[in-house]
């Protein structure tokens, strides 16, 4: 029996949330936001989430359509190894395995520092904690982690609407403003800086792209990912500008710096003290599911390339002998990761949040935007046996080029306020090894490629081409049966 993942166990709605629960919309309006405002002080912020989220939509269809026809796990390796050749998908995967990782193992940081702060103890202990929990879940079946995130997800969204409530029924200057709509406000010195926010708070729109083999429906992939990044773009656009709303468009930038105003939650116990209460404790369990997301995710690259032998072929273990459940090689794999960064972070005493969550975040979601950028290129170079007998322009050569033109210009305005991002001294290198390290992986993969070609043609001939066929791998329902 060909290995394979469970096939037909995701709905279209658990495409949809794999990608929102990875985004965290709990955690990108109790940190995100706020960090965003008192960094840039750009007080357009709902108007540059609006604009970026529409540029990432775009560079989405092309990343979509390629979703769709290939149905490979590891989504950005498939997509470059037939769109732009086989190294191409080497170095993609290389880089996904980065940035995934990077964004994933940053979460232990707000987490374990959250809980310090609120029940006591050493950060690195209460990570350590939350390791071992996405472990165990991680290796379980899809349906599982589908669940847990499907409550956590859909109460992180009704908060989220109290707190627009709460803003926008009580507005500081005694009605509401439209400031974080003006276009002038886009032309100050910080906009770079939000546009390279808003992109991070949108990583995770992605992931159901790397749930395609488990989908019931392949063509929902699309919906699911472009819908995902407009519907996460509306809600932080809306709940950016009731921040603004609620303590001043004019002074947001300023309140959101104090630690004591206690944005978000200040505002939500307008509503009863209890919401503020509640939000703290579901932003734990946000942080949680959006850790579990993006392990979902990097299981399945690790799964897949191990499956064609570019990675070990161990690695390409499922949860039990039908081989249509959760890819514990993967899974154990990233945990694995996770605890030797989280542990590497915590011996040198670097701070969990200005140091390991921005520093890593940041990484992954630069690399994740390269990526969008090459699989639209690849939509735009793939050939027909991979377009299909219908594929239409917008698809494939329209919305890619797009795509390509608008995420350029956001990626040089992330590139060049990387050394901001960080809370670099001005002048400083460091912040430039971010970009160093993505460009070090896809080198690093185009030299295995090369290796693999030269010393086992018969792997470096099956990247980006070991999905199993239609009927190779039994549905869940026959294996009962």
């Amino acid at each position: 029996m060909q290995v394979g993942l469970a096939r037909r166990t995701l709905t279209p709605f658990g495409l949809w949330m794999f990608g929102a629960a990875a985004s965290a919309p709990m955690v990108v309006l109790s940190g995100g936001i706020v960090a965003t405002y008192a960094t840039t002080r750009v007080t357009a912020l709902p108007l540059t989430f609006g604009l970026v989220a529409g540029v990432v939509a775009v560079l989405a269809v092309g990343y979509a359509a390629m979703a769709r026809q290939l149905g490979h796990p590891a989504a950005y390796y498939g997509m470059l190894a037939h769109g732009l050749g086989r190294s191409w998908g080497v170095a993609a995967g290389m880089v996904a395995l980065v940035a995934y990782n990077a964004i994933q193992i940053s979460l232990y940081g707000p987490f374990g520092a959250t809980m310090a702060d609120h029940l006591g103890g050493t950060w690195w202990v209460w990570a350590g904690i939350a390791l071992v929990v996405v472990g165990v879940l991680g290796v379980r079946a899809i349906v599982l982690s589908t669940r847990v995130l499907a409550v956590v997800l859909a109460v992180s969204l009704l908060i989220v609407a109290a707190f627009v409530l709460a803003g926008v029924g009580q507005p500081a200057a005694g009605g509401v403003s439209w400031t974080g709509f003006h276009a002038s406000g886009l032309a100050v010195s910080g906009i770079g800086g939000a546009v390279a926010f808003c992109v991070a708070a949108l990583m995770g729109f992605d992931a159901p792209g790397s749930f395609v083999e488990e989908a019931v429906d392949r063509r929902s992939v699309g919906r699911a990912t472009v819908g995902g990044v407009l519907v996460l773009g509306g809600v932080y656009a809306v709940a950016a500008f009731a921040m603004g709303v609620a303590v001043g468009p004019d002074v947001v930038a300023e309140v959101a710096a104090d630690p004591a105003s206690g944005l978000p939650f200040s505002v939500l116990s307008r509503l009863g003290g209890w919401w503020a209460a509640l939000a703290s404790v579901v932003l734990i369990f946000a942080i949680v599911t959006s850790m579990l997301a993006f392990h979902a995710v990097l299981a399945r690259y690790v799964f897949a390339m191990a499956r064609e032998k570019v990675l070990p072929a161990g690695l390409a273990k499922t949860g039990s002998a039908t081989r249509v459940r959760a890819p514990r090689g993967g899974s154990l794999t990233q945990t694995s990761v996770a605890a030797v960064v989280v542990g590497a972070f915590a011996i040198s005493g670097a701070d969990p949040m200005a140091v390991m969550f921005t520093w890593l975040s940041t990484l992954g979601a630069m690399g994740l935007l390269c990526l969008l950028l090459a699989a639209s290129v690849a939509a735009m170079t793939a050939p027909a046996s991979v377009r299909g007998p219908q594929a239409g322009a917008w698809e494939w050569r329209l919305a890619p080029a797009l795509g390509v033109l608008g995420g350029s210009v956001v990626l040089v305005l992330m590139v060049g306020n990387v050394g901001s991002l960080l809370g670099a001294a001005p002048g400083s290198l460091y912040p430039f090894l971010l970009p160093a390290i993505l460009a070090a992986a896809a080198v690093g993969g185009g030299l295995w490629a090369g290796h693999l070609r030269q010393a086992r043609p018969e792997v470096f001939a099956g990247i980006g081409r070991g999905t199993p066929k239609t009927h190779a791998v039994p549905d869940t329902i026959n294996v009962s049966i």
